[in-house]
């Protein structure tokens, strides 16, 4: 039972992967694609979290952290540059 609900989290993860792809893609403004890549950046969080519980290795979390917050701060650049031009 386990398994298959890591199968099916690992199937989502990866179509949230093809989705957001797909948007950084077809985005029609800045916006829409750095809105994808923090879609991404959050997918690819997920993805970690769920590498770091099938190897059973918890290290991976602070990895996720870590990653999280650049994330977050790069997008709050970003917002801050579209919006005043800084």
């Amino acid at each position: 039972m386990a398994e298959t609900i890591l199968i099916v989290a690992a199937i989502l993860i990866f179509l949230g992967v093809a989705l957001g792809v797909l948007r950084l893609i077809l985005g029609r403004s800045v916006i829409d694609r750095v809105a994808a890549v923090d879609m991404l950046t959050v997918v690819s969080i997920s993805l970690i979290a769920l590498y770091a519980h099938v190897g059973g290795r918890a290290i991976y979390l602070d990895v996720a952290l870590v990653y999280g917050v650049l994330s977050f701060l790069a997008v709050v650049a970003i917002a801050r540059y579209l919006e005043q031009g800084l």
